[in-house]
């Protein structure tokens, strides 16, 4: 708490005197003088006009990432992370401390995953693997696409989904034929809708994260990518949607990335690539990730990724045609005031919805309606 109180709003391990005792904050000093990186998020407090820097699974700790509060003197809650990485507050969370924290940290976006499904035309059905908690999954739900089934490893992260996405969900590894062959008859069920059929999902990245000194094929995690390309193959659908880190790209100087891209090729006539931020997106939050869109459709086979709605930083933005990035205190000063350490998803809000963002997230307006309002900001302005 003496760390948390010496660092300003936009402030960081730098704002902390050495008169405060800490073997971590130590070894931040002299990486720093070793010229091993700025560490310039570290014990990182937000600042309330700009977007959150990357949501990660380690919120719950100052050490790790810009996590504190913009004015109270406490790291986010798992209600208010939540809200950054654009679920809504109905959105329910299972499992233990560190689960929810790690299912929050892992998401994709779900208003990214929807601006994406509204790209690919008409909605039709899905197959979600590496589902985790389901971002992907309830952004193409509420672009008005049917869920066929949700698979991960995890259980935990399966009741999650179950929840708040659809209950038919199936735990295990892709890489067990018995898992398999179940997700294969779960794409025959898929190909009797008759409207397009798509696979979703990125692998585990913790093995293509920049968070890791060490990123290799070495990993196993990361060869969940082949049953991947390899199911592609065999349900045979009309798409498919693989989300992941941007430390792919550069994994082994950029060879692990063309081999994976050279492959998907083999499944899908029409391979596109992208670099998506979600701040551009009307998410109030710095994170980007690779996304590749696969087809076999004749109208995407020059797929383009959506629009940008919203610019790159709050109060400059890039392009004069879009509105502000979405700040943290956009989205979060309707929630209640916490204590250190306090839950808070069960205490009332302190006001009504100030911004069109706080009443998206309390389900006052739909998706669409959210980001017709934000596009309707720079016409008022």
């Amino acid at each position: 708490m003496r760390m948390v109180k010496c660092v300003p709003e936009g402030g960081n391990w730098k704002d902390i005197p050495t008169t405060i005792p800490s073997k971590r904050l130590e070894q931040i000093r002299e990486s720093f003088k070793r010229g091993e990186g700025s560490r310039s998020t570290y014990y990182g407090r937000l600042r309330r006009c700009d977007p959150a820097y990357t949501i990660n699974t380690y919120f719950s700790r100052p050490g790790n990432g810009c996590h504190i509060h913009y004015d109270q003197d406490r790291v986010l809650s798992p209600r208010e992370a939540s809200r950054l990485q654009g679920f809504p507050d109905s959105f329910e969370f299972l499992g233990s401390q560190g689960a929810i924290s790690t299912q929050i940290g892992n998401a994709v976006p779900p208003l990214l995953a929807y601006q994406i499904a509204k790209s690919l035309g008409s909605p039709g059905v899905f197959i979600d693997l590496f589902s985790g908690a389901g971002g992907m999954g309830l952004g193409f739900k509420w672009a008005g696409w049917k869920p066929v089934v949700a698979n991960d490893i995890h259980p935990t992260y399966l009741s999650t989904y179950a929840r708040n996405v659809h209950d038919n969900v199936l735990v295990g590894s892709i890489a067990s034929k018995e898992i398999f062959e179940k997700l294969l008859d779960a794409a025959k069920i898929a190909r009797l809708d008759g409207g397009p059929f798509w696979v979703l999902g990125g692998p585990p990245c913790q093995g293509f994260s920049t968070a890791g000194k060490q990123r290799s094929m070495e990993d196993p995690r990361n060869h969940l990518a082949w049953d991947y390309v390899r199911f592609l193959h065999e349900a045979k659908p009309d798409g498919f949607v693989f989300e992941n880190v941007t430390g792919l790209l550069n994994m082994e100087g950029g060879r692990v990335f063309a081999n994976l891209r050279e492959a998907f090729s083999s499944a899908m006539p029409s391979i596109i690539p992208s670099v998506l931020s979600t701040v551009q997106y009307a998410i109030p939050q710095r994170r980007k990730r690779v996304i590749l869109v696969g087809t076999r459709m004749s109208h995407l086979l020059e797929w383009l990724p959506p629009a940008p709605v919203t610019s790159m930083r709050s109060g400059s933005a890039m392009l004069a045609s879009l509105p502000n990035a979405i700040s943290v205190q956009d989205a979060l000063d309707d929630l209640p005031m916490l204590l250190p350490g306090q839950d808070g998803r069960s205490l009332l809000y302190r006001s009504d919805p100030r911004t069109p963002y706080q009443s998206f997230m309390r389900g006052r307006i739909s998706a669409e309606e959210y980001l017709r309002r934000v596009g309707n900001t720079i016409l008022q302005s």
